[in-house]
């Protein structure tokens, strides 16, 4: 039973830092369970908004329908009551309404809406995609605006029209003009939060545009690092956030940088060199090389966070 109602979870989610957790694999890429039990309940210690299970961090594009489901499952029960779990509903309609339908039994709060599969999209394809989504679920909706799914200010004003659990508008392409057009056209009907890869690079400018919140990927091995950061987003205190970014976040993008999909692989990285690891990630993504992690170490122990991490 969801605790918080569409526009409850809107107004909580808008107002603090969101992440997903890495999924826990073992050595021979089976979800272990046990493991991401432990790391959800210790990411949902911290003050963080909300958790998205088996998204794009969590890498719910590798896990099967029931892989996504216990995922979802156990970080619901893992979780605490002021932390809500979001899942994810990707793939062409009929099995984006079965992940909804999935992640509602197992007691999430909402879904993210990520692109369609392999197929170019128009508006109004769009449109019925997330109609018969958010028709499907009383959970609340957000879409994810990236790839083949860039939905425009009317398409996003329809959608709020018709479905009350259409809440949130989560962007990963940084135009500025487009979001522009999204926010004057919708307004406060519904919450904004950044997803550009490595999102604390971005989150004081787009701040301006009306993104209160974003997802932090590095929140899954620097909880505190990533907390004290947005909190300084907030504060709109720019001589900190440029610190941060110089210390830490810069160098750490020029790492991720050397390989494609290394957006999760440093994540997995990051949590081995902190005392917290959940295993390696599954083909067609690959783990760091001997270099790039003792490069990362280096980094960690450079900018103050390797003794600062909680274990």
């Amino acid at each position: 039973m969801a605790r918080f109602t569409p526009t409850e979870l809107a107004d909580h989610l808008r107002e603090g830092l969101l992440s997903f957790p890495a999924t826990a694999f073992t050595p021979e890429l089976d979800v272990d369970e046990k493991r991401y039990r432990e790391h959800v309940e210790w990411q949902a210690g911290f003050g963080v908004a909300g958790l998205f299970a088996a998204g794009g961090t969590g890498e719910g594009f590798s896990l099967d329908a029931a892989e996504s489901a216990a995922v979802v499952r156990a970080a619901v029960q893992s979780s605490r009551p002021e932390v809500p779990v979001l899942a994810s509903a990707g793939g062409w309609t009929r099995h984006a309404i079965a992940n909804a339908r999935a992640a509602e039994e197992a007691g999430a709060e909402g879904i993210l809406v990520l692109p369609p599969y392999l197929t170019e999209c128009d508006q109004r394809g769009l449109l019925e995609h997330v109609s018969a989504i958010a028709s499907a679920t009383r959970l609340a909706i957000i879409v994810y605006n990236r790839g083949n799914a860039i939905y425009s200010a009317e398409t996003m004003a329809i959608l709020t029209d018709r479905h009350e659990n259409v809440i949130g508008f989560k962007d990963a392409t940084g135009d500025i003009e487009h979001l522009a057009s999204v926010y004057v056209r919708n307004g406060e009907r519904l919450f904004y939060l950044g997803g550009l890869p490595t999102a604390e690079t971005y989150a004081l400018p787009l701040l301006q545009m009306g993104m209160s919140t974003y997802s932090s990927a590095m929140f899954n091995f620097v909880p505190e690092f990533a907390l004290e950061f947005y909190q300084d987003v907030r504060a709109q205190d720019r001589a900190a956030v440029t610190e941060k970014l110089g210390r830490f976040v810069l160098p750490y993008i020029a790492i991720r940088d050397r390989g494609r999909g290394f957006g999760v692989s440093i994540v997995k990285a990051g949590l081995r060199l902190t005392g917290r690891g959940v295993g390696p990630v599954r083909p067609p993504l690959h783990d760091l090389s001997a270099q790039d992690d003792a490069d990362l170490a280096q980094l960690l122990d450079r900018a103050g966070l390797l003794e600062s991490v909680p274990v």
